[in-house]
């Protein structure tokens, strides 16, 4: 899943003194050195998008393939954006994570967990990255790219010079290695099927030591971007454990932190379970600022282990942290933030709008006993019923204390590009949702005021986060739908217990939330398509279970392959309009996003999509 729009008190830190010229079809590359020498670790960081095609869905079996010619032409980029001031290297910070990881590999089958991305994005590389700023594509670990006028073929070049934190030089090796790793059923990672368009692998191939050519099996309109959530393995270090089907294992906790190797602008030193992850520089990290300071700024970073939010918030406040990594402050904490802000000891950041709202999704699951046990949540006027019987204003002033907007379907009006407004079945109307629920043979048998199914009363389970805001919410929830006559368990468990109780679909109701990787839902396909393996209420399925599920699969297949932007969104909003209507996952509010750090944190660049603070580690720095 993944994330957007940009708040305009949101700077770039990445700084460049100059205007690049592009040369090729869709190409990404500087036909000229800067004059300022700083700038030849590329931190090319202008409109550079790969030319839009046509597309569709995930990927799976390792292919070693083809060059194609590559016409040129010309293409401008607007300037890029100065960096922030005041950065000096050396200091350290601490940060809170909620969460500790299974493991450090994003390849691996536990991999895909907020922990685990917080950690690959602090010690790992990408060939190219999405600013979550300016939501541009970036050159990253390649220093530019052109894209062939067939529009699925695009050639890379890695920078020069680039080593691995252990010191050993980087080569396009690499590169076809990742891939490898990815599409290796073995592993049992969900990269694998990232990375597929209509569920087929990308063709790679490396005619040099720097080059690279991807070549999509059709088109795909957001190209490039694909490869943003990809990092770039050592092969030297792993290539024995993918041989011997032994990858998946490799960089857990209980192994040495010393065998994590990666690109990124620190290094795991330390992992002291359920207390704290030390992170130091590396010092072979690629990158350097405007005035040629090797980054990352900061000398050390580390992660406190903090899964309650309160306990959170008081450290905060107490200067024994500095950021957190989930890093919006919860209402109730803003007054004490507000206060502290005023007298110096803390700064406070807007970051507009969220962009991944929480939902309470519904096991629809057909292998699934609940569905079953309780036939009635399986019906769309339930749902709908649920839904029309919320007061989300209620739910805004009471959690929030206003610091949310009302919505109806599974998009935040922060994503600007890709919200369509869905309409309500109704608004906080508790006599239409008794109504619903009478006509599926749901009432007040016995005058007691809440609703039997026969003689059982209308009872489930929700499981949430405990000592999160989320159990808040249901417990808001819990009251307003005792008054539609519907009863609810509230069950608050740890996020790794949660996680587990989903995948074995042993759960009737959860109200959580999940990150998305990207602000295009076309790079979310695994949360949208009835055979994602996130298609949360009904994951994994062989052939849609519904045809609104199939309908949908149609449309995210034209809104990943149309060949303009206005005909993607109409294809989108379809989706949204569906979803909204049949609502195997309600929405109830988008909150807005305010940080707060320490009074030492400098160049923060706060962005509405978690980690908001640490997606940009490298230019954090410390007084």
């Amino acid at each position: 899943m993944t994330t957007r729009d940009r708040s305009p008190e949101a700077t770039v830190s990445q700084v460049l003194g100059w205007q690049p010229e592009l040369g090729g079809v869709g190409s990404c590359y500087p036909s000229k050195k800067p004059e300022n020498r700083a700038l030849d670790t590329g931190q090319a960081i202008g409109r550079c998008v790969p030319r839009v095609a046509n597309a569709r869905n995930p990927v799976s079996l390792f292919v070693l393939s083809v060059l194609l010619a590559v016409s040129a032409c010309r293409s401008d980029v607007p300037p890029p954006q100065r960096a922030s001031t005041g950065a000096s290297r050396g200091g350290e910070l601490v940060a809170s994570i909620r969460s500790e990881p299974a493991s450090y590999n994003r390849y691996a089958s536990d991999g895909a967990s907020t922990a685990t991305m917080v950690v690959t994005l602090l010690t790992q590389s990408t060939l190219v990255r999405v600013n979550r700023v300016t939501d541009e594509l970036e050159p990253w670990l390649a220093e530019g790219w052109k894209t062939a006028s067939d529009g699925v073929t695009h050639t890379m070049t890695l920078r020069p010079d680039l080593k691995f934190s252990d010191g050993h030089p980087v080569t396009s090796a690499d590169v076809l290695f990742s891939f490898q790793t990815a599409y290796d059923e073995r592993v049992g990672g969900t990269l694998g099927g990232v990375l597929k368009v209509d569920d087929k692998p990308l063709a790679v191939s490396a005619p040099d030591a720097r080059t690279i050519v991807i070549r999509f099996p059709e088109p795909f309109a957001p190209g490039l971007r694909l490869l943003d959530n990809m990092p770039i393995l050592p092969k030297h270090v792993l290539e024995t454990a993918l041989a011997s089907g032994q990858l998946s294992s490799m960089w857990g906790p209980s192994r040495p932190v010393a065998e994590v190797v990666g690109l990124g602008p620190f290094v795991l030193t330390e992992h002291v379970a359920g207390q704290r992850m030390v992170f130091a520089r590396n010092p072979h990290y690629f990158r350097r600022d405007q005035n040629g300071i090797q980054l990352p700024y900061l000398d050390r970073l580390t992660l406190a282990i903090i899964p309650d939010q309160n306990t959170e918030a008081l450290r905060l406040e107490a200067s024994e942290i500095d950021l957190m990594t989930n890093g919006d402050i919860r209402p109730q904490d803003y007054a004490a933030f507000k206060r502290l802000a005023d007298s110096g000891r803390l700064k406070l950041l807007e970051a507009a709008v969220g962009l991944d709202p929480d939902f309470l999704s519904f096991n629809l699951s057909t292998a699934q006993s609940a569905s079953r046990r309780l036939p009635w949540i399986g019906r769309k006027e339930f749902r709908q019923a649920i839904s029309c019987g919320v007061d989300r204003q209620a739910i805004i002033n009471a959690v929030y204390l206003g610091t949310a907007v009302p919505i109806y379907g599974p998009m935040s009006p922060g994503n600007a590009r890709w919200y369509a407004a869905s309409p309500a079945t109704c608004v906080a109307d508790r006599t239409r949702a008794r109504e619903l629920l009478a006509s599926i043979g749901l009432s007040d048998r016995n005058g007691d005021g809440m609703l039997e199914d026969g003689t059982r009363p209308v009872r489930f389970s929700v499981l949430t986060q405990a000592g999160h805001i989320r159990e808040r919410v249901v417990s808001v929830l819990q009251e307003q739908l005792r008054q539609v006559g519907i009863a609810i368990d509230v069950v608050a468990l740890d996020p790794r217990g949660l996680f587990k109780r989903w995948q074995a679909a042993d759960y009737d109701a959860i109200y959580f939330g999940l990150q998305a990787s990207s602000t295009d839902p076309a790079l979310n396909r695994d949360f949208w398509l009835s055979s994602g393996p996130y298609h949360f209420w009904n994951p994994g399925q062989r052939t849609p279970a519904t045809p609104w599920e199939r309908r949908i699969d149609d449309l995210m297949h034209e809104q990943m392959t149309a060949g303009d932007l206005a005909a993607r969104q109409r294809a989108f909003a379809e989706v949204q309009k569906i979803l909204a209507d049949e609502l195997p996952s309600i929405y109830f509010v988008a909150p807005r996003v305010t940080l707060a750090t320490s009074s030492k944190v400098v160049n923060p660049t706060p962005a509405p999509q978690g980690p908001q603070l640490l997606w940009s580690a490298d230019t954090l720095a410390a007084h």
